[in-house]
């Protein structure tokens, strides 16, 4: 027998746990240090009995500085481990290439040059998204990239979940499936899906907290939050806050770097 499902309004958070989902940072350490300051502030002044702030992957690409927002992620992790991180797309695109570079894959073709120069390494020379790639320049980049990232940065993204719950609440990058338990869900899905997820008019056994797919604001369904707000592009990193029943989108804006 399927689970019943739940509305936005009715979910709950844990008992005495109020929680963080952060949406997609995509190397914008500037928002995502300040995202953190403006949290920290509200856990002084307010006192929580418990907190967790839930990061919902793609940290790497697109934006400046990459290399930052992991120092920045494995050092807030190590602080304090209620810091909990999800892995998305693009994070394991970053892993596959860098165990093997691809001139056509999601790296290379979306905004894993970025990632490469906060780590100081180039891989723009003989690249092109009309013209195509240089292999030749895509494997003089990946060996220069392999000897730049550190071996603590390669273990944080192996080291990334797919999904966590916590309360009426299930987190993953980007969704799920319909009709599929949520324990048994395809870790692909949990970082690629869109449309069958989006579209889906009933409601989950949990409500799903992604990210994944741009949005222009935080997006609240009877069924799911989205907390993608394009931050590398926008300048606006979101995150849903939970304590109880009471919820509430947090924005972050600081000027485009």
């Amino acid at each position: 027998m399927a689970e019943p499902g739940i509305h936005f309004l009715d979910a709950h958070g844990p008992e005495g746990v109020r929680l963080y989902a952060i949406g997609d940072v995509h190397g914008r350490l500037d928002l995502l240090a300040a995202m953190h300051r403006s949290i920290e502030a509200e856990i002084r002044q307010e006192a929580p009995a418990d907190w967790r702030v839930i990061h919902l992957g793609d940290y790497v690409d697109r934006g400046p500085d990459s290399k930052g927002v992991i120092d920045f992620l494995i050092e807030a992790r190590e602080r304090d481990p209620r810091h909990l991180m999800l892995a998305g797309n693009h994070d394991i695109g970053f892993l596959d290439f860098l165990k093997k570079p691809d001139p056509e894959g999601l790296f290379i073709r979306f905004g894993g040059i970025q990632t490469a120069l906060s780590y100081g390494v180039a891989i723009t020379e003989g690249t092109s998204m009309w013209f195509g790639n240089s292999e030749s320049a895509v494997r003089k980049g990946h060996q220069s990239l392999v000897e730049a990232v550190p071996q603590t940065h390669i273990d944080f993204l192996r080291s990334l979940r797919l999904s966590l719950t916590l309360g009426d609440f299930f987190f993953c990058h980007a969704g799920i499936r319909p009709g599929i338990a949520l324990a048994r869900q395809n870790p692909q899905d949990l970082i690629w899906i869109r449309d069958i997820f989006h579209n889906y008019p009933g409601l989950f056994p949990k409500i799903v907290v992604h990210g994944h797919t741009p949005v222009p604001e935080a997006e609240v369904m009877a069924n799911r939050v989205n907390v993608d707000t394009l931050a590398w592009q926008s300048g606006m990193l979101s995150a849903l806050v939970v304590d109880g029943p009471d919820k509430r989108i947090l924005t972050m804006t600081v000027k485009e770097a």
